[in-house]
């Protein structure tokens, strides 16, 4: 399974923290992360694998909505900032707007998030 990752800046230390906190599920069930430039580099730093992609603003967020179009991504985790403008708004949109196309499970933040991983990997 292939989990994307993504937050924007005032989310990435929490994005980091809810890794953390799924590690064991994250090891035991072999689930290969993906994400957007920075996101990742975060991730990697707290000792995870992850494959980065371009940054949102350069084209992450797109290219993570390829994969949900193509069938390649199977969850999507993006801890949003809604308090904060982004200049890479409609490919934020068109993520989610593919998620829902496609019927990709979306969380938005980390108690969504927590239920979804919970779901799929409640053993």
């Amino acid at each position: 399974m292939i989990i994307a990752i993504i937050a924007h800046d005032g989310k990435k230390a929490e994005m980091v923290q809810f890794i953390n906190e799924q590690s064991d599920i994250l090891h035991k069930n072999e689930i290969e992360l993906i994400s957007t430039g920075t996101t990742g580099e975060k991730v990697k730093k707290a000792g995870f694998k992850v494959t980065a992609l371009l940054s949102g603003p350069l084209g992450g967020d797109a290219q993570i909505a390829a994969k949900v179009a193509d069938g390649t991504c199977n969850m999507v985790i993006f801890f949003r900032d809604p308090l904060e403008k982004h200049p890479h708004e409609p490919d934020i949109s068109m993520l989610m707007r593919l998620c829902d196309v496609h019927d990709v499970p979306l969380a938005t933040n980390p108690s969504s998030a927590a239920l979804l991983m919970k779901g799929f990997y409640n053993n």
